[in-house]
């Protein structure tokens, strides 16, 4: 019998996988716990035309993320920090300081975890952060430090 997958099963299938399975696995176990469903002529369409879907939505998903790049390539932070002499900070500006800047003076909301920053920003100058906004999509954004 084939049967439409609707969630992962470990060892059987993944969800959206069409897979042929004993008749008695299907009825006694999958359709009761909700995990496929019959492989009809409707439910292939149907399954079909939901990927399409997906794949549509992670395009626009991606296009969103290249114009959020290009935006933020444009764009400077500008964050003021105590400093001593020689340009050493006292303290560090950390990644949640920068998106909190960031939302408040471009209004762009960017989680402190996608800005691939190694280390807290210790010295007056500009540096550049890159941003991971898509698996593929890479922005930068430019943080001018300047010292109090």
């Amino acid at each position: 019998m084939k049967v439409i997958f609707l969630k992962d099963m470990k060892g059987q299938g993944k969800k959206g996988e069409v897979k042929e399975v004993s008749e008695g696995y299907a009825t006694n176990f999958l359709f009761k716990q909700g995990i496929a469903k019959t492989a009809t002529d409707g439910n292939i369409k149907s399954l079909d035309l939901q990927k399409q879907y997906e794949v549509k939505k992670k395009d626009r998903e991606k296009d969103d993320a290249k114009l959020l790049a290009a935006r933020l390539g444009e764009i400077t932070i500008e964050m003021k920090h105590k400093a001593g002499e020689g340009g050493r900070l006292f303290g560090s500006i950390t990644t949640k300081q920068i998106a909190e800047e960031l939302e408040k003076k471009h209004k762009i909301v960017i989680d402190k975890r996608k800005m691939l920053l190694e280390e807290p920003i210790r010295t007056v100058g500009a540096i550049s952060i890159p941003v991971k906004l898509y698996p593929d999509v890479t922005g930068a954004l430019k943080v001018q430090v300047t010292g109090e």
